[in-house]
């Protein structure tokens, strides 16, 4: 008797919650992310674009009652502390780094570009400029423009894309209004790419390294550099060049050669633009403007700059209201008509919603901000900066932390002490032997301080230095020691000599 197995289809439900941000949540986190000359241009571009939303003088109406709020603040830093010199080979060194390799077993880059401790900025063109000056003189549609100088605007300080072409599709599609495929996006990053300074436009290092190989004239050389960089990129990151020397059969000479040409290659083009049109390539302006008196009250302002106040356009609102009065509006001319008015003024009202809001997220962040660094409001010792991480803004504010992250990301504060980037007052903790909780920002002072007086002919390596910081009751480990070193732009041991 044969037996029939049955299939059993069985129907379960599960119960889960899944977030999904609306269009209008979307373009008040879009806001949020903007400096004040940014925003000032995506309004202005929103004015463009919709008639039904208008302008009036430059004024402070957008910018909600807390803006001109009292607040109080804590700590901050004296930017006169910070090293702002990076070469070229400090930044192969830091790319390396970051990859895994030993800071003490990097390739050598060499450079004669040194730059000065000033942390002000805005000479000539901009580095998003000098690259829209480039992509005029490329054959383009208006639509692959649209996308190329979304890609410009999205590249990061270094001249790499670091953002996935996923991301940037949803992006135009919702800020842009421009449905672009993943493959029409790298056909115009391709296009991008081929602009200067060699390198730009890169998803990786690896890609970085592999455009500027690309741009060299053919040759054995250039097939060897290509061969490295595609199959034997680890090795060239962590610096094997014996393993790479045996892997290419070459001999010694010959691997001269071509380590020392790969040396050459820069892994943050965007840096080397800078060095081309002068040190200052954006004009610095705050965001927030924090004022404090003699008698320890602090106060904050939002920097409006030539933000306009924004209104619906009565001549649409009339018209809407018309349209919707009138006894033939069933006809098809007047349906469109509704239809057409209606969508712009709903888009005009939620644009000025989502800029009061992105203005009023602004604000709580800033507050929570000076609530914790106060005293370096007050003072301006760089000493104190209190720890500060996301997470403490998100328990004062019950905002999340990716929203926090968004409101200082990019954003200048302006105080009596100097102009610092927001994300600068931010500072890991640390406890010390006795169990007293301090900033990671007094590790990296402590840093400065053994590296200024160490003997120029046997600087300290990072070993030497996680020691001396040992001796000081901070005990941290060699690869914090050179975390916080990279992040003071103090090169390694080798290049202080």
């Amino acid at each position: 008797m044969e037996q029939r197995q049955q299939q059993e289809q069985r129907l379960e439900q599960t119960l889960a919650q899944q977030q999904t941000l609306s269009q209008q949540q979307l373009l008040q986190v879009h806001l949020l992310e903007l400096p004040i000359n940014q925003l000032v241009d995506r309004v202005n571009t929103e004015l463009d674009d919709n008639p039904a939303l208008e302008a009036s003088s430059p004024t402070d109406a957008l910018q909600d009652e807390h803006d001109n709020q009292a607040s109080d603040t804590d700590d901050a830093l004296d930017f006169d502390s910070q090293r702002d010199r990076e070469d070229r080979q400090s930044a192969l060194d830091e790319a390396f780094q970051r990859m895994g390799g030993d800071d003490d077993e990097l390739p050598v880059y060499q450079s004669q570009t040194a730059q000065g401790d000033e942390a002000a900025i805005g000479q000539d063109t901009s580095f998003y400029d000098l690259l829209k000056e480039q992509m005029g003189e490329l054959i383009l549609t208006e639509r692959e423009r649209d996308i190329m100088e979304y890609l410009i605007g999205s590249l990061d300080d270094d001249g790499l894309l670091h953002k996935s072409i996923d991301s940037i599709a949803d992006e135009l599609a919702v800020f842009q209004s421009i449905d672009a495929s993943t493959d029409e996006i790298e056909s115009v990053l391709k296009k991008l790419q081929t602009l200067d300074p060699a390198g730009i436009g890169g998803r990786s290092l690896q890609e970085c390294l592999l455009l500027q190989v690309e741009r060299r004239d053919d040759g054995e050389l250039k097939r060897l550099m290509t061969d490295v960089l595609k199959h034997h990129f680890d090795d060239f990151a962590n610096k094997r060049w014996a393993k790479i020397e045996t892997a290419l059969s070459l001999t010694d000479l010959q691997a001269s050669a071509l380590f020392g040409e790969l040396r050459k290659l820069n892994p943050k083009p965007g840096a080397s633009l800078s060095e081309t049109v002068g040190r200052a390539l954006h004009q610095i302006t705050p965001d927030i403007i924090v004022e404090t008196d003699d008698e320890g009250n602090i106060a904050f302002s939002l920097n409006n700059g030539t933000l306009p106040s924004l209104h619906v356009s009565e001549v649409f609102s009339d018209t809407l209201q018309r349209l919707q009065d009138e006894p033939n509006s069933n006809s098809r001319s007047n349906r469109e008509a509704l239809i057409y008015a209606r969508s712009k003024v709903k888009a005009a009202r939620g644009f000025i919603e989502a800029m009061k809001s992105s203005r009023r997220t602004l604000c709580i962040v800033v507050q929570a901000i000076i609530d914790i660094q106060r005293q370096f409001f007050l003072d301006g010792d760089e000493t104190s900066i209190r720890p500060m991480i996301l997470r403490d803004v998100e328990e004062r504010t019950g905002l999340d932390q990716s929203t926090v992250s968004r409101a200082t990301a990019g954003k200048w504060v302006l105080t009596q002490w100097g102009t610092f980037p927001l994300k600068f007052l931010f500072g890991e903790k640390f406890t010390n032997e006795k169990g007293d909780e301090m900033s990671s920002r007094q590790i990296k002072l402590a840093i400065a301080e053994i590296i200024k007086g160490e003997d120029r002919n046997h600087p300290l390596n990072d070993d030497a230095l996680k020691a001396k910081l040992k001796e000081r009751g901070f005990t941290v480990a060699r690869r914090t020691v050179a975390k916080y070193r990279e992040q003071l732009n103090i090169p390694i041991a080798r290049l202080r000599r």
